[in-house]
Parts: C-alpha cells; structure tokens; sequence
C-alpha cells in the first residue's frame, strides 16, 4: 500500500469533496506554495491514486426517477456465460454498476431508469433475454439514506 504524508491525504480529502478547486486554492488550503502543491498532485494523477474528475448529476433533474438494485443468478459458471453476461451489462446504459457477488447472487446491477415501464422492460426484454440468466429479483430503492459519497481515508493515517 502507497504511503502518503499529512499533505496528500488532506489533498486526497478536500478532491473528493471539491474536486473543481484551483491548485492555487488547494495550496492555501494545504499550506502549501502553489509548486510543491503541484507536484503533488501531479504525482498522484501519475501513480493512479487520483483516477480522474467528472461532473456529478442529480439523477432526479434528469428524469431518472427509479432507482433499483438488480440481483442477477446465472445458470452456469462455465461455458463462456459470465464471460458473456459481463460483455452484454457493459453495453447497458441504464446499468450505472455491477458486482460479481458471493451468496446468494452471481452479479448485482445499479440500474437507473424513468419509470416503471422502462424497469419492466429491462428485466423482460433485455436481462432475462441474455444467454444463461438464470433469474432476476430487483429491489425498489425507497430513499437515498447516504449516497456515494468519499472514500475512507483514516486507515491511510500514520498510526
């Protein structure tokens, strides 16, 4: 595991929470000169730690309304099917995520959609359609308790 120095994880924190922050603004921030600054960043983007910026959407603005997690059984682990059950979900727009799980189920999809109409027709037409599904269960997200926020850091502290 990388090691960082007190400046990197607080830069690490205030990037995930303010990721459009000038570096000038960082710095003073961090108590840093805009160079050292810099270079630190830098040097995280180069070692893959800091993987990229993006716009966060509210998913209600847009119209996607219905929220679900999809749990998805496969009826064979061999011949090809998982190979082709991930190849298929990467083209699926409305699948946001997906988990190959232990347990109960094979995969776990993060689906967003409009409506009802449009959650039927993805597990009808589109998911249970795929080659070796085996069955499908969804479960309604009611209410957004704590959303995808930042990633834990206090196990990176120095102890």
């Amino acid at each position: 595991m990388p090691q960082f120095d007190r400046h990197e994880l607080k830069m690490l924190a205030l990037l995930q929470r303010r990721g459009r922050m000038p570096v000038s603004e960082l710095a003073g921030e961090l108590g840093l000169s805009t160079t050292p600054c810099a270079r630190r960043f830098d040097g995280l983007q180069a070692a893959g730690v800091i993987a990229g910026f993006a716009a966060r959407l509210d998913r209600q603005a847009l119209g996607l309304s219905i929220e679900v997690f999809v749990q998805v059984n496969l009826s064979s682990h061999s011949d090809g099917t998982p190979e082709r059950f991930r190849a298929d979900i990467e083209r699926r727009e409305a699948v946001i995520a997906c988990w190959a799980m232990t347990g109960d189920q094979d995969f776990l999809l993060h689906v967003l959609v409009p409506d009802v109409d449009a959650l039927n027709h993805l597990v009808m037409n589109e998911l249970l359609q795929i080659p070796g599904v085996r069955d499908v269960k969804t479960n309604l997200v009611l209410d957004d308790v704590k959303p995808s926020g930042p990633l834990p850091l206090g196990h990176l502290q120095p102890r």
